[in-house]
């Protein structure tokens, strides 16, 4: 992945400006999606989808977390459970896959040491683009050795509701010298949130259009989201 330009306060495409299209695949590039995926949802499609076809990724490999640091204290939906519902929503796209890189290893699930792993390990892409909300990427500097995440790894920054995106400043006061090794994304602008979702679940709402319907089906079934938002 090629990094692209910081400013001040990045900005998406004006509306109505027609997509730029598919950039050519790259051979051996993977982009890592990560997050609890409590449940996962079509805003999570839709940025794997993206980052994909914007950098011109050959994979996206969604990882879910198993003790994600910044959700302590959270109640969170069974690993299992988790994992089923990624598997489910992703069936059918040969570009998808998923790893239980953390929720096999012990202790919090920290990107950086998940990102090592994949680089040295024997299916290790050629490059590896930790894809991050627009959220994410402006606690980065809060992370667990955010600066060598930067170096093992490029960064693709997706939009998100309600939060503008960190920009040059941001990069010069934590990361100065790394700029370039994120790119902003223009798209998808998408309001879908895990919180909504389970809210709606639990009082026994439709959540048809928000998840893939096998997710949904596997919701019902299993009464996931019932007892706590």
């Amino acid at each position: 992945m090629t990094g692209g330009a910081t400013s001040d306060q990045p900005t998406a495409s004006p509306p109505g400006r027609a997509p730029a299209p598919p950039r050519p695949v790259v051979p051996g590039t993977v982009g890592m999606l990560g997050g609890t995926f409590d449940p996962i949802h079509l805003g999570h499609l839709a940025v794997a989808d993206e980052a994909r076809e914007a950098l011109g990724l050959e994979r996206i490999l969604f990882v879910p977390a198993g003790l994600p640091p910044h959700k302590a204290g959270r109640p969170i939906t069974p690993a299992s459970d988790r994992l089923a519902m990624v598997e489910l929503a992703i069936a059918g796209d040969p570009a998808f896959a998923v790893s239980r890189i953390e929720l096999d290893r012990p202790g919090p699930s920290y990107t950086v040491d998940t990102v090592a792993a994949l680089l040295d390990g024997p299916d290790a892409p050629i490059e590896l683009t930790v894809i991050l909300s627009a959220e994410l990427f402006g606690t980065l500097a809060t992370w667990h050795e955010p600066e060598r995440l930067l170096r093992l790894a490029p960064v693709a920054v997706v939009p998100r509701a309600g939060h503008r995106p960190a920009g040059r400043a941001f990069m010069a006061e934590h990361f100065p010298g790394l700029a370039d090794r994120v790119t902003f994304l223009d798209g998808p602008h998408l309001g879908v949130s895990a919180t909504d979702i389970r809210a709606r679940a639990a009082v026994g709402r439709s959540i048809r259009y928000l998840v893939p319907p096998a997710v949904a089906a596997y919701i019902g079934d299993h009464a996931l989201y019932i007892a706590r938002p």
